[in-house]
């Protein structure tokens, strides 16, 4: 350093106005070669309120730093669940579903002054969803040819989700009433698990011949929904329970496979939570048509 030399200053208050005089109490100088960390204090500073700094100033020591200013907290950002890329058929067919019935329909997706149309059109996706339960009930009576049909109209109608899962992920706008009023559903945000809610079978609804369509109100953090039938035999004794499946949307889980004219019991279990399973719903019992 050139100049000459501080000199001591052994006071016990502040130095003078001008005093450009260091305190001696084990303290040291700084070598001016270490570099220095973030924002030091230095002698004829001040503070947040345009106070002169003091060397002893609370909380302050020679070369010590001003306190990090906390980072604002960042609201996590919602996204658009993607699942029903992987879902079952039937499951895909009923998302598209759900999003004929949002994001053309909700006011909060279709306001006045009109906001950006989405990237496909109603007409289309209905189109593609309708191409698709055609397929899969011909896929169920036919050979390799009608199943590859199935597969191609599958993956057509997935790719139109996606772009309009796409959609939604950028005008959302991190609302989760917007993202689910548009028939999507939103990754979960709650890292905590928890024990499942057992299931309430709202209706059992008849979908066609030797097949019941039931709905269930939906579960916080439930993954997925398994549906089981048991026939009810002679005297009222019912058989073995039979998995209709898995489905990830509660509102429509078709159960096929049904005798016309018998009468079934019917329940179910949400999957995922901390346990992996809720427990039982209470049964109820319908004569399938």
């Amino acid at each position: 350093l050139s100049g000459p030399k501080p000199r001591l200053y052994r006071g016990n208050g502040p130095f003078p106005p001008g005093d450009d005089r260091l305190h001696s109490s084990d303290h040291h100088f700084h070598n001016p070669t270490t570099p220095m960390p973030q924002q030091p204090l230095t002698w004829g500073g001040t503070d947040a309120q345009g106070q002169p700094l003091r060397w002893d100033t609370p909380g302050l020591t020679w070369g010590g730093f001003l306190p990090e200013t906390p980072k604002p907290t960042k609201k996590m950002q919602l996204r658009v669940q993607l699942g029903f890329t992987n879902a079952a058929d039937h499951s895909v067919g009923e998302r598209a579903e759900e999003v004929l019935f949002g994001l053309y329909v909700s006011p909060l997706w279709n306001p006045v002054p009109p906001a950006p149309a989405p990237p496909v059109t109603e007409a289309a996706l209905q189109t593609a969803r309708d191409s698709l339960t055609d397929a899969i009930a011909k896929a169920d009576m036919g050979g390799p040819a009608d199943t590859a049909d199935k597969n191609n109209k599958r993956d057509a109608l997935v790719a139109l989700l996606r772009q309009l899962a796409g959609f939604v992920q950028m005008h959302h706008g991190n609302d989760m009433a917007k993202l689910l009023a548009s028939g999507f559903e939103a990754v979960s945000t709650n890292r905590a698990q928890h024990p499942l809610e057992k299931p309430n079978i709202r209706d059992l609804l008849h979908g066609g011949t030797g097949k019941m369509i039931m709905r269930v109100g939906p579960i916080a953090n439930a993954q997925n929904y398994e549906p089981q039938y048991a026939l009810i035999g002679p005297g009222g004794a019912p058989g073995p329970w039979v998995s209709a499946g898995l489905f990830s949307n509660s509102r429509s889980m078709p159960i096929g496979d049904l005798t016309p004219g018998a009468e079934y019991n019917f329940r179910v279990r949400a999957i995922g939570g901390s346990t992996g399973y809720s427990d039982w719903s209470d049964t109820r019992s319908h004569r399938s048509m």
